[in-house]
């Protein structure tokens, strides 16, 4: 591309075109090509993201780097420092429930956390170092077990970076970062370490002041498949937090799109880990085994209905969790070739443990005034499973599983009547059957178990710490069951596309409702769903990609006395991305994203629904030298007025009678641009 160019792409990436998206198909779209699955995968979708297609991806936040999964949305209701909020396959998934996500073989969901079962806090993560990203859908695959229902996200660390990196990046609403990467040779292996320090106060009235700090050091020899790495990792951050506020506030006036109510609202979030992962590679078998230790500390300040509760002091509240969790992953395949083909055969072994300490407290402005529960608790696990893979001939392959899980819940409460302890186990059978491929296309069929685990302290509990009334237990592991049909093919020269259509049932909805610190149990649920992907590389310096998904999620069985409908609120139904991505020889690249996150059911009746969000972000690089680039981000480029996410219950403001039922909504950051220099070494 020549520089007369230039002007054509910033108004292609720039343009505000969007100005009535609402009114475009529902598509979703992921910078960059992946990786051809044929004959690898064991469904439609499931697949592999490289570095380099990652490295294309416009993130305004770390977690964002999970949308490169078909049909997964990554949101915000509250400061950046916060765990996100992920959406997938019709759920609501809160901060992490049921979507499993690991970096390096480390668990992130946090179980039994203070705010929520399955706390998914991804800040730690450093796009640059994340060498692929691998995700799975549905229960169907022996060597995954909790919250791994809707779907598995696993971020892979390199061992080695083919080049040292060294970045500056100044943005509006004060963002900043810095960061150095850089592998050397020590010994017989190599050293590889990052540093990074971050900068953002959001378009906010009161300003985020999200500061954080994040380092990683990695010693490794040998290779992927045979050889070691041993890793420590460092974050500290700190912010304060704009949550989600009313929209009649909003409406009447009084508060402006980017306001707080209470200002004292914040946290403060610490992670520090060692892990180490060996793998040995042969003809006729394969051994992994990986173990690690985690500090995680959590302090939060939240206030979600203002004066609801307490007119006096503000309902502010506090969740304070401390935890180590420590565990061991370890697995073993013997490969057997046949005369029609090859059968692997893995065993498994995952161990983990939690010692947690957590609390519920009111407080103002982030002083305790008094406790609704503490607790101490420790949570212990192990998995085993038995997964075969056989090609049986040509045309057809199968993956045969078997999981078993115990868990055991030793909770300790400041209230005598609310600890204890309990175990519970159950087995997850799964099965795949893959025909093909034929002129490039499989047919995939899909049936499988899963489960969530719920926090330990519903599992013990009998008083309701907050009201003292009783309370009822719920089931330590809750199951599901996935069913599957998809195909995957690249028939067409230059295009690869996936369909599948699914079904996914649950036992129960259970969760442990944090925010009050009580237990609620749902009903039985089903989800249908469609997805279709497809990946078009439309000319040497030209990609795109589009994915589209539609879910209907409903509870079922019989209605409790407060049920009003069987719509699940806030469960995700359209959602769609669609992506460009222009690579031209010559020193400028660019790319588009366009997202769309549909409307979704706000009340059990479906009387109350949210609107539709749509997200334009684009990235224009040029290429100083071999060795150095300059990037421009942009954000929300048609500065739209959607919502990141919305909730409706009852709130009361300063200066309000009574409480008042209402849309409380998070808004998506306004226009915002970014520019990086990055120098490679």
């Amino acid at each position: 591309m020549t520089p007369r160019h230039l002007p054509v792409l910033l108004a292609t990436l720039f343009c505000p075109v969007l100005s009535h998206a609402d009114d475009i198909f529902q598509r979703v779209l992921v910078d960059g090509s992946r990786m051809n699955q044929l004959g690898v995968a064991d469904s439609a979708n499931a697949g592999s993201i490289t570095q380099q297609q990652l490295e294309a991806r416009t993130n305004y936040r770390p977690g964002e780097l999970l949308e490169a999964v078909p049909g997964l949305i990554v949101s915000q209701h509250s400061g950046e420092g916060k765990a996100n909020q992920f959406y997938l396959r019709g759920f609501n998934l809160d901060h992490g429930t049921d979507l499993r996500t690991t970096v390096d073989d480390m668990p992130v969901n946090q179980r039994s956390h203070a705010h929520g079962q399955g706390w998914t806090d991804l800040n730690f993560l450093i796009p640059e170092l994340a060498m692929r990203l691998d995700y799975k859908k549905g229960p169907y695959s022996a060597t995954e077990g909790d919250f791994a229902s809707a779907g598995t996200a696993s971020v892979i660390y390199a061992n080695r970076l083919t080049q040292g990196i060294a970045s500056v990046g100044l943005g509006q609403n004060g963002f900043r970062r810095a960061l150095l990467a850089d592998s050397l040779d020590a010994g017989r292996g190599s050293l590889l370490y990052a540093l990074e320090t971050q900068h953002n106060d959001g378009p906010f009235t009161h300003p985020d002041r999200y500061h954080k700090l994040n380092g990683v050091l990695r010693y490794s020899e040998g290779y992927a498949n045979n050889g070691f790495n041993i890793t420590a990792m460092a974050y500290d951050a700190s912010w304060n937090s704009t949550d989600q506020i009313p929209l009649r506030a909003v409406q009447d006036g009084s508060l402006g799109r980017f306001d707080t109510i209470d200002p004292t609202d914040g946290g403060k979030a610490q992670r520090f880990s060692l892990s180490g992962a060996w793998r040995r590679t042969g003809d006729d078998m394969s051994s992994k085994v990986s173990a690690y230790v985690i500090a995680n500390r959590l302090s939060l300040f939240s206030n979600f209905t203002y004066v609801l509760d307490d007119p006096i002091h503000g309902d502010q509240f506090a969740q304070p969790d401390r935890r180590v969790t420590s565990g061991l992953n370890a697995s073993h395949t013997w490969h057997r070739h046949t005369e029609t083909g090859s059968s692997d055969t893995t065993i498994g072994l995952q161990l983990q443990n939690d010692n947690i300490h957590n609390g519920l407290y009111s407080t103002q402005a982030r002083q305790t005034l008094s406790t609704t529960r503490q607790d101490h608790i420790v949570e212990s696990s192990v998995g085993l499973y038995v997964e075969n893979s056989t090609r049986w001939s040509p045309w057809l392959r199968t993956v045969a599983g078997l999981r078993a899980d115990a868990y055991r819940f030793d909770v300790r409460s400041d209230r005598l009547e609310n600890s204890g302890k309990t175990n519970d186990h159950l087995f997850s059978p799964s099965l795949s059957v893959i025909a093909g491929p034929w002129q490039d296309t499989e047919v995939y069929a899909n049936l499988g178990n899963g489960f969530h685990s719920n926090d330990a302290r519903g599992t013990t509990i009998t008083v309701d710490p907050k009201t003292g009334e009783p309370a009822d237990k719920v089931t330590p592991l809750v199951r599901s069951q996935g069913l599957e049909l998809g195909l995957r093919s690249a028939v067409f020269p230059g295009l690869q596309t996936s369909l599948s259509l699914y079904r996914l049932d649950f036992d129960s909805e259970l969760l442990f409702v944090g925010d009050a610190g009580a237990t609620e149990a749902g009903r039985p649920s089903r989800r249908y769903g469609v997805e279709f992907s497809s990946y078009y590389k439309a000319a040497k310096w030209l990609s795109l990609d589009l994915d589209l998904a539609y879910a209907r999620a409903r509870s079922r069985g019989e209605r409790g006395e407060d049920a009003i409908g069987d719509f699940i609120p806030g469960a995700i139904e359209g959602v769609a991305q669609l992506a460009m991505t222009v690579t031209p020889q010559g020193p400028w690249s660019g790319s588009l994203r366009l997202r769309y996150f549909g409307p979704r059911p706000l009340t059990e009746d479906n009387r109350v629904r949210s609107s539709a969000s749509v997200g334009l972000n684009g990235r224009l690089a040029y290429q100083i030298d071999k060795s150095l680039r300059l990037e421009l981000e942009g954000f929300n480029l048609t500065n739209r007025r959607d919502s990141a996410i919305d909730y409706y219950y009852a709130s009361r403001l300063p200066g309000e009678a009574q409480p008042v039922d209402d849309i409380h909504f998070h808004p998506v950051e306004s226009r915002s641009l970014r520019l990086t220099l990055v120098k490679n070494f």
